[in-house]
This record gives C-alpha cells, sequence and structure tokens, in this order.
C-alpha cells in the first residue's frame, strides 16, 4: 500500500474520531455550564436565607462566566454544523445543545435576580422567612436541572419526561408560598415589601424549573424524534 492510498484509507476514519472528540467536548461544556448554574442558584439561596450580601455579590460577579460558556457552546457548535455536516440523531444533539446553552444562560440570570433579592431583604430586615418552602423548591429545581441535563446527554428519553412531570411538584410548592406570602401580607402591611420580594424569590425558582423541563422536553427529542412540547397529555398518559 502507497503512502497515498494509506492516508486516503486513514482520512475518513480519522475524521470521524475527531467529530466525535468535537461532540464529547460539546458535551463536557454543557456540564460544566450547568454544574455553574446550579451552583450559583444554590449560593444565590443560601445568600437569601442567611441574608448574606457577601455571596448575593458572588453571585452577581460569577455570572459573566455563563454568559461566556454560552458564547463558547454556540461556536463549537456551529463549527461543527458548518464543517462536519452531521445528520440525523448527531444533527438534533448540536441543534439542541445550542437551545439548552441558552437555557442554561437563563438560569444564571435567574440566580443573579435571586441574588438582588436577597440584597434587598438584607436591608429590610424582614422577620418574613418561609425558609422551608424556599429551599425544596430551590433543591427540587436543581435536581430537575442535574438530571435533564444528563437524561439529554445520555439521550435518556424516560427520564427527560420523569423530569417534565416533576415540574409539577415545583409549581405546587409555588403556589404554597404565595399563599404563605399572601397571608403575611393581609395579617400585617408592613410586610407588603418582603412578601413581595420572597414571591418574587419563588418566581424565579419556578421558572428555574420551566427550563429544566425544556431540557428534559429536549432529551426526548433527541431520544425518540419527536417533540413532546406543548402536548403534556401525550407523555402523561404513558408514563
Amino acid at each position: 500500500m502507497t503512502e497515498t492510498t494509506a492516508a486516503a484509507t486513514a482520512g475518513p476514519s480519522a475524521g470521524f474520531r475527531h467529530f466525535h472528540e468535537q461532540l464529547d467536548q460539546l458535551k463536557q461544556r454543557l456540564f460544566d455550564m450547568s454544574a455553574h448554574a446550579e451552583a450559583l442558584v444554590e449560593l444565590a439561596v443560601d445568600a437569601l436565607l442567611r441574608r448574606d450580601t457577601a455571596k448575593a455579590e458572588t453571585v452577581l460577579a460569577n455570572d459573566k462566566e455563563i454568559d461566556k460558556a454560552e458564547m463558547d457552546v454556540e461556536q463549537l457548535a456551529i463549527s461543527l454544523l458548518a464543517l462536519q455536516q452531521p445528520m440525523a440523531k448527531d444533527l438534533r444533539f448540536i441543534i439542541s445543545a445550542i437551545k439548552i446553552a441558552s437555557d442554561l444562560e437563563r438560569v444564571g440570570d435567574h440566580a443573579v435576580n435571586i441574588a438582588q433579592s436577597a440584597l434587598r431583604l438584607a436591608e429590610m430586615k424582614s422577620d418574613i422567612t418561609p425558609d422551608p418552602e424556599i429551599e425544596e423548591m430551590a433543591r427540587r429545581a436543581r435536581a430537575m436541572l442535574a438530571d435533564a441535563l444528563d437524561a439529554f446527554v445520555r439521550s435518556d428519553g424516560a427520564l427527560g419526561r420523569e423530569v417534565c412531570l416533576r415540574d409539577d411538584q415545583v409549581d405546587a410548592l409555588h403556589d404554597s408560598l404565595f399563599r404563605i406570602l399572601l397571608t403575611h401580607m393581609m395579617e400585617d402591611q408592613t410586610t407588603i415589601s418582603a412578601a413581595l420580594e420572597l414571591f418574587l424569590v419563588s418566581r424565579n425558582l419556578e421558572r428555574v424549573a420551566d427550563l429544566a423541563t425544556n431540557i428534559g422536553e429536549d432529551a426526548v427529542y433527541l431520544a425518540e424524534g419527536k417533540s413532546i412540547k406543548h402536548h403534556r397529555e401525550d407523555f402523561t398518559a404513558n408514563t
């Protein structure tokens, strides 16, 4: 076999390996971005519950890292689309990765919103502390986010569907917290500002769970090649 023939034979195989190395790199960047977003949410909620302004400021300072990570994922994904011309499942993965990076960046934005609420509540020195509900909402939302990305990267449609169904639990906690805060406001008008601030925190956590649900839906799309968005009844009946 001549050198030219050997190179021609090795070329496609080398190209295939390089493509999948880049796919693995894309997966790892999504994992890193998700872990960072989860950590920011956890830190923001901890800052809120402890009225820790230093932790809240740390959240605000670290949001730019998630913004940069989103751009890195987009650039890598676009490069793969342009140079590798992927098909079928690989194409679905890359397209969904761009959207997921945007969802994770929005999770970071919600963490920033919570941190800003923490700073304002620290100034108010309010006695309203529905800590158990907020802690549970945050725990469930972060778990949904981690499981949703795991489902996407592993192409696990069943786990993606399960994550989507868990969104109702966070919604129920959001409603419960609203009723608690409404009671405080009706009993003591001086608590209104703090109660509204805490409701905004609850709303941000509920949105984090919604974004995790979006990623769960993307996992189903990747694994099964079909969209379940806006058709919850289709997969609820089969779960």
